[in-house]
């Protein structure tokens, strides 16, 4: 790199589902996990005071002194705040229970919306891919990581009732695009728990297909008992299980995701 190339900053998705139950945790854990696996630098953001991305990924919430709270709130910066998953080959900023008191906290601040995006540009040349598991709700939690993030990817399951929700949540990028983040956009829809044997879910992927067109990932996440064991394990499932159905398709789309970030689509 000469002295004067611009320095390399990451691309910043959130892997996001206003409705519950949808696999975003499942998706974000072994999508870091399958981008770390292809040689990508990943940071793992978790969102969710629930923890379940920090958890899963092989860290435990409870003994994380310094987490995602103390950053939001300036009493810590994202580097020494982040901990190795070394199970997964990647960094995690972790979240516990206290992320719950930031959505007070951060009422009173200035840019309140902003403070996630702010802290992760300190450490952006450290990564290729920035990666933040949100919360189900449309929170202040959530805005701050729609606000910080470069494009959403959506784990969705192909049942009617999901087709309400994605509508919801479309709604919401396009509202945070006008308002807060020019750059946010709709990345793609990655259809997950899977079966073709249901009709259903295959006449819901063609209608998905049909209306997003190529914003629909090719990869298709099965449904797969092994992913569902691995967090036990405080592993990624492409970890815990390599030769899984639900482990391939995963480090497929890391595959595509790469891809499609060389290729200017992401």
């Amino acid at each position: 790199m000469t002295a004067d190339s611009p320095t390399p900053t990451a691309r910043v998705f959130c892997i996001a589902n206003q409705k519950g139950g949808v696999g975003k945790t499942t998706t974000a854990i072994n999508l870091a996990a399958a981008l770390a696996m292809h040689g990508q630098r990943v940071l793992l953001v978790d969102l969710d005071p629930q923890g379940n991305a920090t958890m899963g990924s092989g860290i435990d919430k409870n003994q994380a002194q310094i987490n995602l709270y103390q950053v939001l709130i300036g009493e810590a910066d994202v580097a020494s705040a982040r901990v190795r998953s070394e199970s997964g080959g990647y960094d995690v900023l972790p979240a516990n229970r206290e992320l719950s008191g930031a959505e007070i906290d951060l009422v009173q601040m200035p840019d309140r919306e902003r403070r996630l995006k702010d802290a992760l540009q300190a450490v952006s040349a450290d990564y290729d891919f920035v990666l933040i598991d949100c919360p189900p709700t449309l929170s202040l939690l959530t805005l701050n990581g729609l606000s910080g993030a470069h494009g959403v990817i959506i784990p969705m399951q192909c049942e009617y009732f999901a087709l309400e929700g994605l509508s919801d949540l479309v709604n919401t990028i396009k509202r945070v695009y006008r308002n807060l983040n020019p750059d946010l956009e709709l990345i793609g829809l990655l259809r997950v728990m899977f079966d073709t044997r249901i009709t259903l879910q295959q006449q819901v992927s063609d209608q998905i297909r049909s209306h997003f067109g190529d914003k629909v990932f090719k990869t298709v996440v099965p449904r797969n008992v092994r992913l569902a064991e691995a967090p036990s394990y405080g592993l990624p499932g492409v970890i815990y299980d390599k030769s899984s159905r639900g482990a391939k398709a995963y480090l497929e789309f890391g595959e595509e995701l790469i891809a499609r970030v060389k290729a200017g689509r992401a």
